[in-house]
């Protein structure tokens, strides 16, 4: 017996992370007020291993297979959603997600969608979340190493790269906060898509955060990655900052990793695409606190490659350059050396697959990792290292990438 599924259009535009419903709030991507938000778990899996794309997308077939779909909207994002976060390691574990009830706003048009045979849920739009500031106490702690002995294992990384074992890393760390009162996982929710609207903020089975890298975005047959890499810290100074991103545009360490990168996704992409667009040069990309080197690289699928489904494109394309290293193989070795610690869903694909299959899957950047008692979160960052990488530049660095999180946790 099939399952229904109905989308309509909304009269009015909510603000998308100020909604709640009678379904406990589960996932989230949204960007510049437009995207996705869903309540409730219709279903729900745990998937490891390596071929745990293509058993995320077998498990997505057999769900979609099981629905009536009703969708009087149309249109990528609308309808059934599966929401994705995939551990940056196979060994850890995936999480697959389909809410129970979605809420979608693109280009002014603004939808629902819920499963089941019950009417439309009701929606109730908080006009501040912080209706009752909870004021935690925070305190921080050192994750899997400390300050200066992850500079060491910068060093380390370095003394690889001039022997030749590879030419780039990207090395993460940790840090955990505290709270003496429960995370308003909406509230900080709020707070990142305030303070980062350039990004987008997602949420899977407690993994939050604001990521400025989108890995894929499949539209029909339209492929687009955004690869970011290359970062400086912004002053504030408007005219310090123009500055800045001169200079980072020139910087040859930065120009250098950023080129690692953009190769490593416009080569995953080839064998899938009939052709691939690469620019000649990033732009940089402005954000709230940082500026990064960017480039999009765009292709269209192969018409021929039946097979090629964006978990197909997902697989292909992490892990990348901007978070593994080049050669990937020899990198991945080396960063289960020298991290010590479990990145877990951090650096992993995260976003959003339709019933159609079109989708947006970002890098899961800029996060954390909120405990089941919603006291503690694991917040990280990660720095590319390449042979001009000097270790106290790339600390300051993964400094101003834990910016996001804790400046948002500081707001509860």
């Amino acid at each position: 017996m099939s399952t229904r599924v109905t989308t309509e259009i909304l009269g009015e535009h909510p603000v998308l992370s100020a909604i709640r419903t009678d379904h406990e709030l589960s996932t989230s991507w949204i960007r510049g007020g437009d995207g996705l938000i869903g309540f409730g778990t219709y279903a729900q899996k745990a998937v490891r291993g390596a071929d745990r794309f293509e058993e995320s997308s077998k498990w997505w077939r057999e769900i979609r297979s099981q629905f009536a779909i009703e969708n009087n909207v149309h249109g990528s994002g609308t309808g059934p959603i599966l929401f994705t976060s995939f551990s940056f390691d196979e060994n850890e574990i995936s999480e697959l997600v389909v809410p129970q009830v979605i809420v979608g706003r693109k280009a002014g048009k603004s939808w629902i969608t819920w499963i089941g045979d019950g009417p439309q849920p009701k929606l109730h739009e908080v006009k501040d979340v912080h209706e009752k500031p909870s004021n935690p106490t925070l305190t921080y702690a050192q994750g899997g190493l400390s300050d200066s002995e992850w500079m060491n294992r910068v060093n380390l990384a370095l003394g690889k790269i001039k022997s030749g074992e590879l030419e780039k890393i990207v090395l993460a760390r940790d840090m955990v906060v505290t709270s003496d009162k429960g995370i308003d996982i909406q509230a900080l929710m709020r707070s990142l898509e305030s303070e980062y609207p350039s990004t987008w903020v997602f949420l899977v089975r407690n993994l939050l955060g604001a990521t400025p890298e989108l890995l894929v975005r499949l539209s029909k047959s339209l492929v687009t990655s955004r690869v970011l890499a290359g970062t400086i810290r912004k002053t504030g100074d408007e005219s310090r900052d123009l500055a800045l991103a001169g200079s980072l545009a020139k910087s040859s360490k930065d120009l250098e990793e950023h080129e690692y990168a953009v190769r490593s996704v416009a080569d995953a992409l080839a064998p899938y695409c009939s052709s691939t667009n690469v620019p000649d040069s990033p732009f940089v990309l402005h954000l709230a606190n940082v500026m990064h080197l960017a480039t999009d690289v765009t292709g269209v699928v192969n018409e021929s490659a039946s097979h090629t489904d964006i978990f197909t494109l997902i697989e292909a394309l992490h892990p990348s350059a901007a978070v593994c290293g080049t050669p990937t193989a020899q990198a991945k070795v080396i960063i289960n050396e020298l991290e010590e610690m479990s990145r877990g869903r951090y650096a992993g694909p995260v976003g959003w697959i339709d019933a159609r299959g079109d989708g947006e899957v970002g890098i899961a950047l800029r996060c954390g990792m909120i405990d089941e008692s919603q006291h503690q979160v694991r917040i990280f960052a990660g720095c590319g290292i390449v042979a001009d990488s000097i270790p106290e530049d790339e600390l300051a660095e993964s400094q101003a990438k834990l910016i996001p999180m804790r400046t948002a946790l500081a707001t509860l």
